[in-house]
């Protein structure tokens, strides 16, 4: 069909921007057939935004201006260097190859798109080119659990570059050439067409995501635009959105730091620095001798996994240790990967429209973190982790920023099981235990992060251990229940170790698995489960509202150590149980502030909404305008982050 089709276009004698225009029409084709698919997919939630009018007419408008920016300097080229001469022939090889390879990136882009929705419930985005950076990883994973989808998208690229190529090639022979009193004339029209088409608008900005945003549901909003659009939108805004005021709008210096100072917490007092303005004493709540500290980091295990917390029932250690801790009924993660969940939990810093602290150049070194804290106080830091360490930057990070050493994939010798993350969490556990027993019996004092891998696509664990939830073995439920299996183990070893005395423990999540949900911030999918245990730890369930950022100054009061830092969480040993607490959450370029039940979300480029959420029906109810005072709050601190970052104010003292 293909070939028949060019052989009667070749016939008709198109020009090259005739060529051009063909291909134009395949790639509207395919963008608009591919958003039909995906609405339809997603057929219910875009009928509850009535939504299908704007998807198809605003996505047909990001089409053209797609093809604008795409193929607008090739035409541009064809009037100019198109011709009989060497020149011209060179320029139609660039020409083809131009075609081909954008025909190719526009219709893989939109294939892939529904995986990607999958799990991160909305279109390709900066994360789409942030796992490319981890080949050897991303292609392990794809290979061990989508083998069909690896296999689909290599036969469709050379099928795509081939059809491509031998489109281009029928459609420039035997090409008609503008004569050349008409070059100039048609330049101008070219230039104009592409520059009016690539803005789609006489406004003073030209056309964004922001602009054709519609609806109170990012993924409706998402599918307005198509994926090579919004993937190459995310990586130009790569360069600038370390600076939330970008994207929120600004606030006074003066202004942020009395905000987040007072909505710390702590008195006035306690702020005693103009360099570090965050910086403040704290006085832990425990006086004895300093404890030791382990954070059992969980991949992607979010509340909806755990028993305790109203959800499945695959997380009977979990469960079980629950009645011996310190347990946290709604504690929240700060986004939905997990280099945000170490930012969080290891550092207490506050999420930004960025990637997280771990990933950017400016915090490699001097940055704050509790290793670098408890390193001053005598502390041996090592981080402990199943994989390969330098994925997600980890290594570098940690290295400059405190960490004393670090056990990885090829530290293992014999482990029991090893997949496409890495050793199992068994091994993890394991080595973690033995790494324990071996500082202590040398007396040293110990912080580490035991960053757990199993919990993954492609959800590969060891056979034998646990009693499946659900056939074929390799799901998200399997793998969280083995999870849990995994932390069991730990917990009868380290009960049986001369450690466990000495130690304060936190099971606590990264984040939650395939964030998304019908909501500009999907408030119950950020939910986790948070356990801190210990010999002389009180047992209690905690209500209060929670964020990943209070946990660090919690941990270092229980353990005993005062000190100077630069964290504005709460101490929680010292927190009145009457609070109602906040949490904040980055969802992409949205931000969510929740304090008790009132929310406010703030958007690129759009006034703040306000909300009521209820924790039942897990939704956001009374949409209206924020209320001035918590959106005030919620501007200061995603206004903080970036400040903090970019200027380097968030470490401890010289």
């Amino acid at each position: 069909m293909l070939s028949a089709l060019s052989v009667r276009l070749a016939q008709s004698r198109v020009g090259p921007l005739g060529t051009i225009f063909i291909f134009c029409l395949l790639v509207l084709l395919i963008s608009t057939l591919s958003r039909i698919g995906l609405g339809l997919w997603q057929a219910e939630r875009v009928a509850a935004m009535d939504g299908w009018p704007h998807l198809l007419i605003q996505g047909l408008r990001v089409d053209i201006a797609t093809l604008c920016w795409l193929w607008g300097i090739a035409a541009l080229g064809s009037v100019v260097f198109a011709s009989n001469n060497v020149i011209g022939r060179m320029w139609l090889v660039v020409l083809r190859l131009w075609l081909t390879l954008g025909l190719w990136a526009i219709l893989f882009l939109e294939v892939s798109t529904p995986a990607f929705i999958e799990e991160y419930g909305i279109r390709p985005n900066r994360l789409y080119v942030e796992y490319l950076i981890y080949p050897k990883e991303v292609l392990s994973m794809l290979w061990a659990g989508r083998k069909l989808e690896l296999i689909f998208a290599v036969v469709l690229s050379l099928a795509t570059l081939w059809g491509g190529w031998r489109l281009s090639g029928r459609l420039t022979r035997n090409l008609r050439f503008p004569l050349w009193y008409w070059r100039p004339v048609l330049a101008v029209m070219v230039v104009a067409v592409t520059l009016l088409g690539a803005r789609s608008t006489l406004g003073h900005r030209p056309l964004n995501p922001a602009m054709v945003a519609f609806a109170d549901d990012p993924l409706v909003n998402s599918l307005v635009t198509n994926s090579a659009y919004s993937l190459v939108f995310a990586i130009k805004q790569m360069g600038s959105e370390e600076d939330a005021a970008k994207i929120y709008g600004q606030l006074e210096y003066a202004d942020i730091v009395a905000t987040i100072r007072q909505e710390s917490g702590r008195p006035a007092s306690a702020f005693t620095s103009t360099e570090i303005p965050s910086l403040s004493f704290n006085q832990a709540s425990y006086s004895g001798k300093p404890k030791n500290l382990v954070i059992l980091l969980q991949e992607s295990l979010g509340a909806r996994f755990v028993g305790s917390l109203g959800g499945l029932p695959l997380t009977p250690n979990i469960d079980e240790l629950s009645q011996q801790g310190w347990y946290f009924d709604n504690l929240y993660a700060t986004g939905t990967r997990s280099v945000r969940g170490i930012e969080a939990v290891v550092t207490g810093f506050t999420p930004t429209p960025a990637s997280a602290v771990v990933k950017l150049g400016k915090s490699q070194t001097g940055f704050f973190t509790l290793a670098a804290l408890l390193k001053k106080h005598g502390y041996t830091t090592p981080f402990v982790y199943g994989g390969e360490s330098h994925f997600d930057n980890m290594r570098s990070f940690f290295l400059g920023n405190g960490f004393s050493t670090i056990v990885e994939q090829k530290d293992y010798t014999a482990p029991a099981f090893v997949g496409s993350w890495g050793v199992s969490d068994e091994d993890l556990m394991r080595k973690a235990n033995s790494e324990f027993r071996a500082l202590h019996a040398q007396g040293k004092p110990f912080f580490s992060l035991v960053f757990s891998s199993t919990n993954h696509d492609p959800f590969e664990f060891p056979d034998g251990r646990i009693q499946l939830y659900e056939e074929p073995k390799q799901t998200r439920h399997n793998a969280a229940k083995y999870a849990d299996y995994a932390v069991g183990e730990f917990f009868k070893l380290a009960k049986q170790s001369d450690y466990w005395k000495d130690t304060i423990f936190i099971v606590v999540a990264d984040h939650d698995s395939r964030v998304g949900g019908a909501d500009l911030v999907p408030i119950s999918r950020f939910r986790i489960p948070g356990l801190i245990i210990g010999e002389n730890i009180t047992p209690k369930r905690d209500q209060r509202i929670v964020s990943q950022i209070d946990l660090p100054p919690t941990l270092l009061s229980l353990m005993g150590i005062s000190d100077y830092y630069p964290m504005l969480g709460r101490d929680l040993t010292q927190v009145s149980p009457d609070w109602p607490g906040r949490a904040m959450m980055q969802y992409d370029k949205n931000f969510a502030l929740m304090e008790g039940n009132s929310v406010v979300i703030l958007q690129p480029e759009k006034s703040a909404k306000g909300f009521q959420y209820d924790s039942k029906t897990q939704k956001l109810n009374d949409h209206a305008p924020a209320v001035a005072a918590l959106e005030k709050k919620a501007v200061s601190w995603a206004l903080w982050g970036s400040l903090a970052y970019d200027q380097g104010l968030y470490r401890l003292a010289n």
